[in-house]
């Protein structure tokens, strides 16, 4: 019977040292594996965004009226103004991490450390911004209200400005109760009372004649329903639940699938790059200490790199397709 043998070289192909397949280190093909495996992930879930966008295309929020808030600039809505800072200081962070990549070929550790400290700040600034960003989801900022078949109704004056709740709801002498597990049918509990009831909501539209409603439905003009006084009056009457902000059940800005694919593909995101800046930071700390200097190679950091460009990437297609489209 014929011995098949491995030849020397071939059988430590994959062994380390100086045999690199393809010209690259065995940790730089690990992180370009995980890199193409999380752009199929988040390939899927923007896929899916734009099928479940396009099936609910009449009923999709504008992001023009959603993100409209600036930090000290409250009641002066600036849209998109903030998601654009927020897109420039990630893609800046890019910019000081191929500086950094560039000094770690130099074996130059003073400019690494400063490079990749900006890096961690710029990712940091983009955190803290994002979540400011879904605070303000969260909370909403004019309210509506739900009808029983679901539809949601907003309120404009008759130049088809937004018109906040808390500017015409009446107060009326009634108390309500929110539901919780141990008063609610089968457990059931709801989120935090309203600030205002349907009633209240009600009494205050019918005081106010210069009210309008505007529907969730975009007109061929791209511009949400606004209906005459007649028919707010009548579609009011079918109000069962006043919707202040956002979560993962309902969504004063339009379709409640708009708040879910938000909170998840923008969530995952900012996860990657919570997850970049504490890598950032004990990368940065090993610099300080001479880690690499010691080695003679600042390949770690060239790795962490490659991660760094593929979460600013996958935001400028995030940013494209919840902000722009």
């Amino acid at each position: 019977m014929e011995t098949v043998t491995t030849a020397n070289t071939g059988g430590k192909i994959w062994g380390g040292g100086d045999n690199q397949p393809m010209g690259s280190s065995y940790g730089k093909l690990m992180m370009w594996f995980f890199i193409v495996s999380d752009a199929l992930t988040f390939s899927g879930f923007l896929a899916a965004y734009g099928f479940s966008r396009f099936k609910f295309i009449e009923t999709w929020p504008l992001a023009d009226e959603v993100f409209t808030h600036v930090p000290f600039m409250h009641g002066n809505p600036q849209p998109m103004l903030y998601v654009a800072f927020m897109t420039f200081i990630l893609i800046f962070s890019s910019v000081t991490m191929v500086l950094a990549v560039d000094a770690g070929h130099q074996l130059k550790k003073d400019k690494v450390a400063i490079y990749l400290f900006l890096t961690i700040i710029g990712g940091l600034i983009f955190v803290g911004s994002q979540a400011w960003e879904w605070k303000n989801f969260i909370k909403g900022e004019y309210g509506a209200v739900e009808t029983k078949g679901g539809s949601l109704l907003q309120f404009v004056d008759k130049e088809g400005h937004r018109v906040a709740l808390e500017s015409f709801a009446a107060t009326l002498p009634e108390e309500r109760e929110q539901l919780t597990k141990n008063k609610g049918r089968w457990f059931m509990e709801e989120a935090a009372i309203p600030e205002y009831s349907v009633a209240e909501v009600q009494a205050g539209f019918k005081a106010h004649p210069d009210l309008l409603i505007r529907t969730e439905t975009i007109n061929a003009q791209k511009q949400k329903t606004i209906l005459s006084r007649n028919e707010s009056e009548l579609r009011l009457k079918d109000a069962t639940l006043v919707v202040e902000g956002a979560n993962l059940t309902r969504n004063e800005y339009g379709s409640k699938l708009f708040a879910d694919f938000f909170f998840f593909i923008t969530g995952f995101h900012g996860f990657h790059v919570f997850s970049g800046v504490v890598i950032n930071c004990i990368i940065f700390f090993n610099v300080i200490l001479g880690t690499y200097d010691k080695r003679k190679s600042y390949e770690m950091v060239e790795k962490v790199g490659l991660y760094w460009h593929f979460v600013d990437l996958v935001w400028v297609f995030v940013f494209t397709v919840f902000y722009l489209v």
